[in-house]
Formats: structure tokens, C-alpha cells, sequence
């Protein structure tokens, strides 16, 4: 869809850098004139670009302060997810450009699947299932795997996601632990002064804070040590926030039992050496991706354009 608008539309003009649900870009393009950043060259981005007043993106969208700058009408930014790390916040603050997310939503999705990581990962699922439908049971039983339930349980990053997978982590009678900038209150779990210790306390470390430049590599060499041979790393965060070398490192070394990964640092790129690893369980950043969630994220995501310029048009 490079434009659904006809020749001198005077609706707000919307610009969609990002792969969207159909139904919102339909939706979206009945109410407006839209245009995808993938349908234009740069001539023709370059003509529109002083009459763009909104941008939809993703969580994984890059937006840094030269492209705003190209846009000098932009009053609106709409994500589609929550990760904003992408997006240069300083410089749309200093244009007064609002930045919207669809929050809450896809809390619940997002920590079912970082339970299903930890589950299958420890539980070595995906190495059961090839060996059951290829015959190799006939040949003796599948080697031991590790307990989930009654574990230790460190999640970095307690917002909205982390709350909701120590909820679910409690029904495995697991003990949890967290590191955060600061003590939430009102929670009963054990706060821990930083990433390298929470990990050395674990057995299991859950990742579920923010990317970008404040968090990228908080995961390193030191980190995985010192979680250690028994322990699974699970990320349904951001790819950037583990040093991915070190990851693969780690798990050639053995010096972690495994790892459930949903984000990767270059992603949709994966690295051959996270792949070809049996103790890693792989998905493609899908932790929000059930129809439900994704059909309240477009509502969310077309209600911030419809409110934004409802007092205008």
C-alpha cells in the first residue's frame, strides 16, 4: 500500500514504516491517507515527507533523530508493541512529537511464553519431541532432564511483563528474586542489587526489561559465569540486552545449561551457533503473537491516531 487516498486528500497523512496486521492497515488507510515507507523511493518519500503528520512502527522500528528530522509536521508516533528502544526519545521530546504504545495488552502472551522457554528449555522439549517421532525411544528412554518446579527464580526488569511471570512462576512453587533500578513495594519477592549477583542466586534468569542503549550487553561474559553450568538464561526482552558472543560462548563451553530464546541481537538474523545448539529452544520474536492480543494491539494502535487527530478532524 503506497497510498489509499485519492489525488489532493486533505486528511492527516500517515506514514507506516512497519509490517502491520491487514485488517490495521485497511483500517487505517480508510480513515487517512497512507502510505508504506517499503512502497516509496526515496524521491517520492522525499516529496511527502513535510506533509507527514503521524508515523505507525514497531517495537523493533529504528526512528533516530535524522530520520525525524526529515519529517517536520510529525506530531505522532504509534508503536505497535511496547519496546520504543528504537526510537530516539530525546529528540521527539524536543519537537513535542507523542510517542504511543499499546501497553498491558500483551502482558499476559508475552509471560505465558517465557514460561513455555523455561519449560521447554529445562525440560529439553524440543530434543524429546524428535525423539519420540523418530523412533529412537525403541532404543531406550530419553536422558534425564531438569526440574522447573521448586526452582530459584531471578527476573530482571519487574514492570507489568516481570510481575506477570513471577505470578505464574509462583504456581511452580518457585522462589523469585528480581533486580530493577529501584525496590518495587508491595511485592513479595527479594530485590537484589544487581544483574551479576541475581544470576549467581538463580537457577533460572529471565530477562523482561527494556532495550536500548541503557541496558544493551547488560548480559555479558560475567553474567552468564556466574549463573553457571546448571543455570538457563530466557529472553523475551531484547536481542541487544544479551553480548550474544558471550552467549555462544557459554553454551559451547558449557558454562550454561541452556538458553529459550524469543530476541536475537541481529534478528531476524540468527546466528548458526545459537541454532545449531541443542540445549537452546529458538521462537521468532512471536512472545505477543496469538490473534487475540494482536487484534487489541491494532485497536490500540488505530485508537491513538483517531484520538490524536479526533479534535482536528
Amino acid at each position: 500500500m503506497t497510498s489509499s487516498a485519492p489525488p489532493g486528500d486533505a486528511r492527516p497523512a500517515v506514514l507506516i514504516v512497519a509490517r502491520l496486521p491487514k485488517a490495521l492497515e485497511e483500517r487505517l488507510g480508510s480513515h487517512y491517507e497512507c502510505h508504506t515507507r517499503d512502497g516509496l523511493s526515496e524521491a517520492a518519500l522525499e516529496q511527502l515527507s513535510p506533509r507527514i503528520r503521524a508515523v505507525v512502527a514497531s517495537g523493533s522500528s529504528r526512528l533516530p533523530r535524522e530520520l525525524l528530522a526529515r519529517f517536520p509536521a510529525l506530531e505522532l508516533i504509534a508503536v505497535f508493541g511496547v519496546g520504543v528502544d528504537g526510537i530516539d526519545a530525546e529528540a521527539a521530546r524536543e519537537r513535542g512529537i507523542r510517542v504511543t504504545t499499546t501497553p498491558d495488552v500483551l502482558t499476559a502472551d508475552v509471560a505465558d511464553l517465557a514460561m513455555t522457554l523455561m519449560l521447554a528449555v529445562a525440560r529439553d522439549v524440543v530434543r524429546a519431541d524428535a525423539f519420540a517421532r523418530g523412533g529412537a525411544w525403541k532404543q531406550g528412554p530419553f536422558p534425564l532432564s531438569t526440574r522447573v518446579s521448586g526452582a530459584r527464580l531471578g527476573i530482571v526488569g519487574l514492570g507489568r511483563i516481570g510481575l506477570a511471570i513471577a505470578r505464574r512462576a509462583e504456581g511452580f512453587d518457585m522462589t523469585i528474586a528480581y533486580h530493577s533500578r529501584s525496590v518495587r513495594d508491595g511485592v513479595p519477592y527479594r530485590h537484589v542489587a544487581d544483574v551479576k549477583t541475581l544470576a549467581s542466586q538463580v537457577d533460572f534468569l529471565v530477562l523482561a526489561l527494556p532495550g536500548g542503549a541503557g541496558t544493551r550487553g547488560l548480559v555479558d561474559a560475567q553474567v552468564l559465569d556466574a549463573l553457571g553450568p546448571c543455570g538457563f538464561l530466557i529472553n523475551i526482552a531484547r536481542g541487544s540486552i544479551v553480548d550474544e558472543a558471550a552467549l555462544i560462548r557459554a553454551l559451547q563451553e558449557g558454562r550454561i545449561a541452556g538458553a529459550g530464546l524469543d530476541v536475537f541481537e541481529h534478528e531476524p538474523d540468527i546466528s548458526p551457533a545459537l541454532s545449531a545448539r541443542g540445549n537452546v529452544v529458538l521462537t521468532p520474536h512471536v512472545a505477543s503473537a496469538t490473534g487475540a492480543t494482536r487484534a487489541a494491539m491494532a485497536d490500540q494502535v488505530f485508537d491513538s491516531v483517531r484520538d490524536h487527530f479526533s479534535s482536528k478532524f
